[in-house]
């Protein structure tokens, strides 16, 4: 077992942005109760590891595969699955000490216990059948494992864990967990002030490819390791699985990947699925608050959790919250916040999902999307019948649309509150089989999914949604349109030169600032800038591994960022401050100004030391951060890749990438064996054919006969 440190301190989201723990962790789920589900022996359920290690995983039902995924996944990564149960339990404090006991008090900020213990029933008895059986999976494994175990008694896992802990991650994804961020630190800024990083999905109809195939890029961009990195598994049952993709530990479906019939990814989108109310409150009475003209008392609310001191001496801390009729509120320097949000109320995602993971049609899976249970993301979906579709996928109470929704909302009228009434699916941003014959999403506006002439219009029912307006596009999304208006018709192999592009665009994104500045400064009087700026200014754009520019622009935008964060907005004379600010530290860690990229940047793992292409919001996207010896390690974007094209004859020819392996265990050969792959932009072939598994499986076992 490899020793790592839990990742207390800080997660990071589905866009990449680090959060403080605070925000995202630990729910205390004591007063849950499951429902009755019978758990089953799982002996049908086999595993068979590739070449590769990636497990695909056989059963006679779909909670024999869940058993099996369980397993399979605490195999691969028992810590951080057990890492999640500390967290869902409430328990970090008597791990981490201080930084756990904030983060365990934080989380109940959100109220996700509340929600789960009056709301587990609406949960579908097969969906509960499914966690059941991942349930069963994980506890069988700790039983076998107790020498691993980062606490004594933390088994076992119950069906409600599995259910906070996906509300969890939906608030992270959502927005949820920044909005609770600017609550406590009283900044309220309506700009995007995290860095541009996401994921991108693309769509292409075989009217426009010359295979006359349908093709599909799943592109998630997410951390490389930890808690929100990508494990690859496929799943098969007797009872209609069938499907190869990403999950999350923790996951008990596919929650983006490919099937026989249709396949689908995700990135994240923007709208408003959280909202944050100042409340007005008496000059007299510091507990009571305005509304509809009526000073209402608010209602107080203890949070207890345990700081770990010294051994088995455990010590209690408290904190204060509150209760209004707006939602969840908070004190914060005197002022009072509440605070709603959406993936609060999708108990029904993991339903969802499984119902996409088994559609066999685009009008099969489109019913999925009724559920409303995932309540946002953007989807781009292909599949054999030559379907493409992009959905701003959201789930959106109605709302009184004479009240300003974006940003802090000034509340003292009950025309603030949101509506029992959730807008249907139809009426969220979408295209279908556009004429155009593509449809993608990089993060960037829904509305620039497509062709200018086939993209979404704006409608009255999404003037309380706030989705990214026209002009939000980012450096992905101008790139993008650049190499798409250059052809009209596409191979295979182009497809994969524009997915794997490392160029920035002709002309830098100017939302929510203008980034162009930068490279077209005049040096001025300046003269410890003179060199930088005239690289900068001859730089042909390019994140190859062998430029030698990249580096400093790359520390140069960093920097530019960072000075909105603190201002909010950008000053003429900020870009040669970021400019000088870079200087400093390439100068400082390497002595010189040109510095190839890939000597620069590293994909670093074990033993394992590589060139790293790529930069923060190109299209193969890469993030990184500097280390011990200021070399640069690549630790998100780029990270699990699935390429899928469909023909109308044989299945779905599918490769794939992971960013390190199928396994987090350094001692396992599955550690890095991915790594020269991934950073030469290469991929593997993968199929769904079980007979094709078989006969070319390493290994194979039954889970149950280890426990014999």
């Amino acid at each position: 077992m490899v020793d790592r440190d839990l990742h207390v301190s800080y997660l990071v989201d589905m866009r990449g942005v680090i959060i403080p723990v605070v925000i995202m962790l630990g729910i205390i789920m004591l007063g849950c109760s499951d429902p009755v589900i019978r758990s089953g022996d799982y002996t049908d359920c086999k595993i068979y590891r590739d070449r590769w290690g990636v497990p695909h995983i056989h059963g006679k039902t779909d909670a024999d595969v869940a058993y099996g995924l369980a397993w399979a996944s605490a195999e691969d990564d028992f810590i951080t699955l057990q890492e999640q149960m500390i967290a869902i339990r409430g328990r970090l404090g008597e791990v981490k000490g201080k930084d756990g006991v904030i983060a365990d008090i934080g989380i109940k900020y959100m109220g996700l216990t509340t929600y789960v213990n009056e709301h587990l029933h609406e949960i579908e008895t097969a969906t509960l059948a499914l966690m059941q059986g991942y349930v069963d999976g994980v506890n069988a494994y700790a039983a076998l494992h107790a020498d691993e175990l980062l606490l004594d008694d933390l088994f076992p896992l119950r069906i409600a864990d599995l259910a906070a802990g996906n509300l969890l991650g939906l608030s992270e994804i959502s927005g949820a967990g920044s909005d609770l961020k600017k609550i406590l630190e009283g900044r309220f800024s309506t700009a995007i002030i995290e860095e541009e990083k996401g994921s991108n999905a693309i769509a292409f109809s075989r009217r426009i490819t010359e295979e006359r195939q349908t093709f599909l890029a799943i592109n998630s961009h997410q951390p490389m390791e930890g808690w929100y990195s990508w494990y690859e598994v496929h799943l098969i049952s007797d009872e209609g699985l069938n499907i190869l993709g990403g999950t999350f530990p923790g996951g008990t479906t596919i929650f983006h990947g490919t099937n026989e019939h249709l396949g689908w990814a995700h990135t994240v989108n923007h709208a408003d699925f959280s909202d944050v109310y100042l409340l007005e409150m008496h000059p007299e009475k510091p507990d009571h608050y305005l509304l509809d003209g009526e000073w209402l008392q608010l209602e107080e609310i203890d949070l207890t959790a345990k700081v770990s001191l010294l051994g088995p001496l455990k010590w209690p801390i408290s904190r204060k919250m509150y209760k209004s009729q707006y939602g969840l509120t908070f004190e914060v320097e005197g002022k009072y916040y509440a605070w709603r949000f959406q993936a609060r109320e999708s108990m029904r995602s993991m339903e969802q999902w499984y119902k996409m993971n088994k559609a066999r049609s685009f009008e099969e899976w489109k019913a999925a999307l009724d559920i409303q249970g995932i309540p946002c993301t953007n989807i781009v979906y292909a599949d054999k019948e030559d379907n493409i579709y992009f959905i701003s996928n959201g789930r959106h109470h109605k709302k009184d649309q004479s009240t300003d929704w974006d940003g802090l909302i000034k509340a003292t009228s009950s025309t603030a509150f949101w509506s029992d009434q959730i807008w249907p699916i139809s009426t969220v941003p979408q295209v279908e089989n556009p004429p155009s014959g593509y449809v993608y999403n990089v993060n960037n506006t829904p509305y620039a999914s497509t062709d200018s002439l086939d993209n979404p219009q704006i409608s009255s029912a999404q003037a309380t949604m706030y989705y990214q307006p026209p002009h939000a596009q980012n450096n992905r999304s101008l790139r993008f349109q650049e190499l798409i208006d250059d052809r009209s018709m596409w191979s295979y192999e182009d497809f994969k030169t524009l997915k794997y592009d490392r160029q920035y665009p002709s002309r830098l994104k100017a939302y929510p600032y203008d980034e162009e500045p930068l490279l077209q400064q005049d040096p001025g009087t300046e003269e410890d800038l003179h060199e930088a700026i005239a690289l900068l200014q001859s730089w042909n754009r390019s994140t190859s591994a062998d430029n030698d520019v990249a580096p400093l622009f790359l520390l140069a935008k960093e920097e530019l960022r960072q000075i909105y964060i603190e201002q909010e907005e950008i000053h003429p004379g900020d870009y040669k401050t970021a400019i000088s600010r870079a200087v400093d530290i390439i100068q400082g860690k390497f002595h010189r100004l040109k510095v190839p990229l890939g000597e620069f940047q590293r994909h670093r793992r074990g033993d394992v030391d590589l060139p790293m292409a790529g930069g923060s919001d190109v299209l193969a996207a890469i993030y990184s951060a500097p280390e011990d010896d200021g070399k640069y390690r690549a630790y998100s974007g780029e990270s699990y890749i699935q390429l899928v094209r469909f023909d109308s004859i044989q299945g779905p020819i599918i490769e794939t990438v992971n960013a390190f392996g199928s396994s987090a265990e350094s001692d396992s050969p599955h550690y890095a064996d991915q790594m020269e792959m991934f950073a030469a932009q290469k991929l593997k072939p993968m199929t769904l054919d079980l007979e094709k598994v078989i006969a070319e499986a390493a290994t194979s076992y039954h889970p149950q006969q280890l426990l014999d």
